[in-house]
């Protein structure tokens, strides 16, 4: 009798140690895969590798006939005039300080340095040269003041209506612009330059 009370426990523990489902393994976290882009995502979606496009080209400073509050073509207002430029003195000069620069690029056009640096680019009847607005020598003074609200002084040498319109922020040293108008009431130059240069009436004076 005491054998078979050993025995029985020990059956029984067997029989439920066997018929028992195993617990769930662990989710494994770090392999869970992300779930999948759309086809139509893929297609759309930036690509990031590709380089970024261009920046539209300065069209004012491709041109070389187009004359800025900047300057012409290699020449800069306030800057020497560059090492290899086509500009160079023209005809006798006035002074050393004070130089008149032509270039056969530029018919109708002169430049003033002074002190080693350009002072005033100017264009005349002759040149092809003209501001963005499309402004250039010709044009009427009705056209400049489309664009150009200019305060006006009386010409040097030419009677009414002949004129000069300069811009106001001249006086403060930038670079600015006045247009010289003829008895026809049309633009005979354009010059863009700092003060006093640019009020010259005759070359360097």
């Amino acid at each position: 009798m005491k054998h078979f009370i050993t025995i029985a426990p020990l059956a029984l523990l067997a029989a439920c140690s066997f018929n028992a489902e195993p617990d769930p393994a662990p989710a494994d976290e770090t392999e869970t895969a992300a779930p999948a882009q759309p086809a139509e995502d893929q297609a759309t979606a930036p690509d990031k590798t590709a380089p970024a496009k261009p920046a539209p080209a300065d069209k004012t400073a491709a041109s070389p006939n187009i004359l800025t509050l900047a300057g012409l073509g290699d020449l800069r207002i306030g800057q020497p005039v560059p090492e290899g430029s086509s500009w160079s003195a023209e005809g006798a000069q006035a002074s050393d300080s004070c130089v008149v620069l032509g270039s056969p690029d530029y018919p109708g056009a002169y430049a003033i340095t002074e002190g080693g640096k350009v002072r005033r680019i100017s264009i005349g009847k002759r040149s092809k040269v003209k501001l963005i607005e499309g402004i250039g020598p010709g044009a009427t003074e009705a056209e400049v003041k489309d664009y150009f609200a200019f305060p006006a002084t009386p010409h040097h040498y030419v009677e009414a209506p002949g004129k000069y319109l300069t811009a106001p922020n001249a006086k403060s040293g930038e670079s600015a612009l006045r247009f010289e108008i003829d008895s026809d009431g049309k633009v005979s130059q354009i010059h863009v330059g700092t003060m006093p240069t640019l009020a010259y009436v005759e070359a360097c004076s």
